[in-house]
């Protein structure tokens, strides 16, 4: 597994490359002093992992996964306490706070999954079992497209839903649809993709068209140009 370390301080990247060297299944391809940086170089070697500062100069932690569709696996590596960090502790793969511990860092890399042969969260096509990042506001997610059922378009904005959340992010629904998997995301009309592992229920609707309930009570209706093609995904 490749590993990108995110630093602007030196001798902080100098340290965790020195702690990682145990871990064999790991090799880092390259250090990067901030996000200008990193994001050419997550272009060039495609890292799985990034162990990646907030602050930094310039764009921030954050503002770097923004810019990267989609984002690899994110261990946070921070000055700040829990408290800080209360707001996406929860959602990042982890989080190290400096100086960093050993032994916590051995736990946060046993939560990386098992690489698949041919896969990785670089490529051009999302599939289901990838995760993307979404920051609205101050409130930041890592979610996996699976718990994703529905992408909503709102003017020049895309409401994600997944679990109680929908946050709100600047992205088209046409950008979207290029990327993602279209037997499992399916646009079914000029505003909503949804996830077809989410529909429960499908009922004729008006002029031909469809109405569609997901597992979580939203209804959505399927346009007539996209209702046949829906038909045939859903084999009925």
């Amino acid at each position: 597994m490749k590993a990108l370390i995110i630093d602007d301080e030196r001798l902080a990247r100098k340290e965790l490359t020195s702690l990682l060297a145990p871990f064999e299944h790991l090799q880092v391809v390259g250090e990067a002093a901030n996000a200008d940086e990193a994001e050419q170089l997550v272009a060039e070697l495609k890292p799985d992992l990034l162990f990646l500062d907030v602050n930094m100069p310039g764009r921030d932690g954050f503002e770097l996964l923004e810019a990267l569709d989609p984002a690899p696996h994110v261990i946070f590596v921070t000055a700040y306490d829990e408290h800080a960090l209360h707001a996406f502790q929860v959602n990042a793969l982890d989080y190290l706070v400096k100086p960093i511990d050993p032994e916590r860092l051995a736990a946060a890399l046993e939560k990386l999954p098992e690489p698949e042969a041919g896969d990785g969260p670089t490529r051009e096509m999302l599939h289901e079992g990838d995760q993307i990042f979404l920051k609205d506001g101050e409130k930041c997610w890592f979610v996996t497209l699976k718990d994703v059922r529905l992408f909503q378009s709102e003017g020049n904005y895309v409401r994600v839903l997944f679990d109680d959340q929908k946050p709100l992010v600047l992205r088209s629904l046409n950008t979207l649809e290029k990327k993602l998997d279209p037997l499992v995301f399916f646009r079914v009309s000029r505003k909503h993709i949804v996830n077809l592992r989410w529909v429960e229920k499908i009922e004729p609707w008006f002029n031909g068209g469809l109405m569609v309930k997901l597992r979580s009570g939203e209804t959505v209706e399927v346009s007539r140009r996209q209702a046949s093609r829906f038909k045939e995904l859903l084999s009925l």
